[in-house]
């Protein structure tokens, strides 16, 4: 986790969020699933959300309780800087996923682009425990992935590909007969520079 760390707090030190590849003034997509499925007065909690502005959205549409999730601490301080009184409302976690334990459900699951970044056995079988535990039965999880032919490295780390189908493969082999997958969407991200980035939105909702 140390490395994994200093290497996102030197990242979000370096440059001002929206100079960032994977920085969106809007997340429209996640916006998108997110309400489908949250209702007002559930609890969400925004896994390795990095500086992201869903939290932002969330607040001012009357959402929550939302919890924020991520290992880097000068991440979630763009964050909270950002939205000044109001993130006494948001309930901060600094934590790699792969080793947090949940000590609560969430209603709804949302992770852009963590879930890539496991390219070993062993954190993914890490990121699927916690996930079993932080959803309980109906929750949802909307997980977004570089798409099989999205990047192969993003922020100078490698990164591993999926299509909806092969997630969904990945997901049951984790964690055998708990999910299904509901729905899924394709998604082209263009980054502060014009690049296009090709995602992967899949969501699963727990038996």
């Amino acid at each position: 986790m140390t490395a994994d760390k200093q290497h996102w707090d030197s990242v979000y030190e370096a440059r001002a969020e929206d100079e960032l590849t994977w920085f969106e003034m809007t997340p429209a997509t996640s916006l998108e699933f997110v309400k489908r499925h949250l209702r007002i007065g559930d609890s969400l909690i925004d896994i390795g959300a990095g500086a992201s502005r869903l939290v932002d959205t969330l607040l001012a549409q009357g959402y929550g309780p939302l919890t924020v999730l991520d290992l880097s601490d000068a991440a979630l301080a763009v964050s909270k800087n950002r939205l000044g009184t109001r993130a006494s409302e948001v309930s901060w976690i600094v934590s790699d996923i792969t080793a947090w334990q949940p000590n609560q459900t969430f209603s709804v699951w949302h992770d852009r682009a963590v879930f890539h970044f496991l390219t070993g056995t062993e954190d993914r079988a890490s990121y699927a425990r916690a996930l079993s535990e932080a959803l309980g039965p109906g929750g949802i999880a909307i997980i977004a992935t570089f798409a099989d032919d999205g990047p192969e490295k993003c922020s100078g780390l490698p990164v591993a590909r999926y299509s909806p189908e092969a997630l969904a493969l990945e997901l049951n082999r984790l964690l055998p007969g708990q999910f299904e997958m509901i729905d899924a969407k394709r998604h082209v991200h263009v980054t502060p520079k014009g690049n296009e980035q090709r995602f992967q939105y899949s969501i699963f909702q727990k038996k």
